[in-house]
């Protein structure tokens, strides 16, 4: 079913907040509410009346696409299947999420990782239009990386867990992930640089010594996706990745990793590959768009 509806409601679940929307098939933005994300009590029931307030209001739709914080069950046999299971997020472990809202507005429901549907989003519309093989990394409240091949998302046995890929700290760091001591996630998120240097990582200035060890460890992380995936693009988003000149400082310790090992045809050079999204901050929300069209338009 492609997006012929005249509207459809989405939402972006994250750890910080749910960004709740109308969208039509043109990705217009119809109506919109961001929620914060609490517990699962209150935040779902005050996602649920904003999609009946625009239902009264005359935006009819049939179908709710969800891009979700995880890990999450994607197994549709699964008698868990939607939900949120095992997350540091406190109070989320074990979440009913898609079969919530498709008892609460009688809809179908298609449900994906935000990074997953991140990374479709970016394939259809966005910096990774015309490959292969891309990836898409959020760098936010947490850490996380979505894969898409030949235009579909991967599974596999559970989805990709990308953001607790094992690397080496910078000196003098431990990670503050509480499953792994040394993962990308405890390392490089913008939760783990606050509890690493002790205070928000958006009051870090331009010449914080963390942009330096922040940008070894998602280096680390680069040259690993590049050498296992052979990814045509890594698209950057998230928070953290709106600081100037971040980019820039990865891809050179990408370079620095690789050591001119890959070669790239037509002269690709790696600042082509780790790129930023093209979707104006509109990724996670067109991801979970994506979703629900299965044409690949």
């Amino acid at each position: 079913m492609a997006l012929t509806d005249n509207c459809y409601a989405v939402i972006e679940a994250g750890g910080t907040k749910f960004n709740c929307a109308i969208v039509d098939g043109h990705r217009r933005v119809l109506g919109e509410q961001r929620i914060a994300t609490t517990t699962p009590g209150e935040t779902l029931a005050q996602c649920v009346d904003f999609f009946a307030a625009q239902r009264q209001q005359g935006h009819h739709f049939a179908r709710l696409g969800i891009a979700s914080f995880g890990p999450l069950d994607l197994h549709p046999a699964s008698k868990t299947f939607g939900f949120i299971t095992q997350t540091p997020k406190p109070f989320w472990s074990n979440t009913p999420l898609a079969s919530h809202f498709e008892e609460a507005l009688g809809v179908d429901v298609k449900i994906d990782t935000d990074v997953n549907a991140a990374a479709l989003a970016e394939y259809r519309w966005g910096a990774a239009q015309g490959t292969q093989v891309s990836v898409y990394v959020t760098v936010g409240t947490g850490v996380g990386g979505g894969l898409v091949i030949n235009g579909k998302p991967v599974h596999g046995a559970v989805h990709p867990e990308m953001g607790h890929m094992l690397v080496t700290p910078p000196q003098g760091q431990t990670g503050v992930c509480p499953f792994h001591e040394n993962c990308v996630e405890g390392l490089a998120s913008g939760t783990a640089l606050g509890k690493i240097w002790g205070q928000p990582s958006d009051t870090f200035g331009s010449d914080h010594p963390a942009w330096d060890g922040l940008a070894d460890v998602l280096a680390q992380f680069s040259h690993n996706i590049l050498v296992t995936l052979s990814a045509e693009k890594i698209v950057f988003g998230g928070g953290v990745m709106q600081t100037p000149g971040l980019i820039e400082r990865i891809v050179k310790r990408t370079n620095d990793y690789l050591k001119d090992y890959v070669v790239f045809p037509d002269g690709v050079a790696v600042d082509n590959i780790l790129v930023l999204p093209g979707l104006e901050g509109r990724t996670g929300l067109f991801g979970a768009l994506a979703l629900l069209d299965e044409t690949g338009a």
